[in-house]
């Protein structure tokens, strides 16, 4: 099975670039008409400047893509995008009933994403990954944003459903997500927990 690999540093790696394969053919192309007599007296002129043209023309090397960051680096990548949104959200004004729905949906993404075997847990579960970072990055701030925008409007023009409740809505929506991934997680443990208990009554009878 092919691999690729970036070439190696110094001489070796020189000599496998692809500015020296084309270098080369070049020279080989002016010792041939060196052979043939047309280079004259100037043939080793002739072929170090093929050779240099060779590889100045050569394309460049392509180094290897970046390899994906395992579990533990993207949940860092997530933990980075909450403490922004914290930030953010230190600086905005909601009323009283959504400010608690915010808060309590904050403290349950902190928990999860704190240092420790819980975040462990959580790192393993691309899916609990993605519904948290989806939600730390997009809805939290559209929530947010949404609520700021349509409440400008609705001073200026009354009538409708408040933004308020709409914000209230979300915000629970969105608990009871996270109350999901938690409950996932915990499930996980559980048949975690099961399973050893399983190996060790067979292990005993065995």
């Amino acid at each position: 099975m092919a691999t690729s690999r970036t070439p190696g540093t110094g001489l070796l790696g020189y000599l496998e670039s692809r500015k020296n394969l084309a270098g080369g053919v070049c020279g080989i192309v002016g010792l041939g008409l060196t052979l043939t007599g047309a280079a004259g007296t100037y043939w080793p002129l002739v072929v170090a400047g093929l050779y240099g043209a060779g590889a100045l023309i050569a394309p460049p090397e392509r180094p290897d893509p970046p390899r994906p960051g395992g579990p533990t680096e993207k949940l860092n990548v997530v933990r980075d995008r909450f403490g922004r949104l914290r930030e953010y959200l230190a600086e905005v004004e909601l009323p009283a009933p959504a400010e608690g729905r915010l808060a309590k949906l904050m403290e349950l993404y902190g928990a999860l994403l704190e240092p420790g075997w819980v975040a462990d847990a959580l790192a393993a579960e691309p899916d609990a990954v993605h519904a948290l970072s989806r939600a730390i990055e997009q809805d939290v701030p559209e929530c947010v944003d949404t609520y700021n925008r349509t409440r400008w409007w609705t001073r200026l023009t009354p009538g409708g459903e408040s933004p308020e409740r709409h914000l209230e809505r979300q915000l629970s929506l969105l608990y009871e997500e996270g109350e999901r991934v938690t409950a996932d997680l915990r499930e996980t443990e559980a048949r975690r927990q099961q399973t050893h208990t399983t190996y060790l009554e067979e292990r005993g009878r065995s």
